[in-house]
């Protein structure tokens, strides 16, 4: 599971009440989080500029050293408290404890310098802690074999640890019902949407800045072993259980029109 800093705060205790419920039917939820709002948040009070390039945060020294503390040291820690306060169990980690993330610098790191691609999971950390009855929380910072820290977009994160854990499904909670398209001039959310159609939706301009990188993700561990991803609103009523029982909630990233459930 993949929830937004921002989204995870907003989140009505019910959310929470229904992970504990999930995990005690035997389901070993997951989940990475991103932090946006409050690095850019962070970052205006020490006087630190930002930009984004394709929707990636430009990340120097100085931003890294914020986006570490906001997710590793902040975030992390505000979901682990919740899902405690909830009466299920959660354990804190970043991408550079037990180098969880390995990562190497993105292609275009010469625009958005030390943002980084996962290379690794060692989902073998991630086994155990849920073999000891803890829901993993994990912060998306990478690490490479030399020490260096890389800023790593939390769709793509979640997308990787997703991959390297072998699970069929990936649930993207955010703070819009899923996918939107226009028909016949109102915007309409997609029950259903192909990769071949995600990619003609982005050359559109349909799919633009911040979900880019989380359609980009869900194709990517879609093309490994994830069999669906689901993107979906925390705020709808019974949304985890509808998402991993019943389906009919947000929209749903297939790999072809084989995969259709109509």
């Amino acid at each position: 599971m993949k929830c937004g800093g921002s989204t995870l705060a907003a989140l009505p205790v019910s959310f929470f009440d229904e992970l504990n419920e999930l995990q005690r039917e035997g389901v070993k939820p997951v989940i990475v989080h991103g932090g946006g709002p409050a690095i850019s948040e962070t970052l205006s009070k020490l006087g630190i500029e930002t930009e984004f390039v394709n929707g990636l945060r430009k990340t120097n020294e100085a931003v890294l050293d914020v986006v570490e503390m906001v997710l590793s040291g902040g975030i992390n820690k505000e979901i682990v408290r919740k899902i405690l306060q909830n009466g299920a169990q959660a354990f804190g980690l970043s991408g550079v404890d037990g180098q969880l993330i390995l990562a190497k610098p993105a292609a275009n790191a010469h625009e958005i310098g030390f943002v980084g691609e996962v290379t690794e999971v060692n989902a073998a950390i991630i086994e155990v802690v849920m073999e000891m009855g803890y829901i993993p929380v994990i912060a998306p910072i990478g690490i490479d074999e030399d020490g260096q820290r890389y800023n790593i977009n939390a769709d793509t994160a979640a997308g990787a640890v997703a991959s390297h854990l072998g699970v069929e499904q990936m649930i993207v909670v955010t703070d819009v019902p899923g996918i939107l398209k226009t028909v016949n001039g109102e915007k309409q959310v997609l029950a259903e949407v192909t990769v071949t159609e995600i990619e003609a939706m982005i050359a559109s301009g349909e799919i633009y800045g911040g979900m880019i990188p989380k359609v980009r993700a869900a194709v990517q561990c879609i093309q490994g072993k994830v069999r669906e991803v689901v993107i979906v609103s925390g705020q709808e009523p019974g949304v985890l259980t509808r998402a991993v029982r019943e389906g009919g909630i947000g929209t749903r990233i297939i790999r072809t029109n084989e995969g259709r459930l109509s």
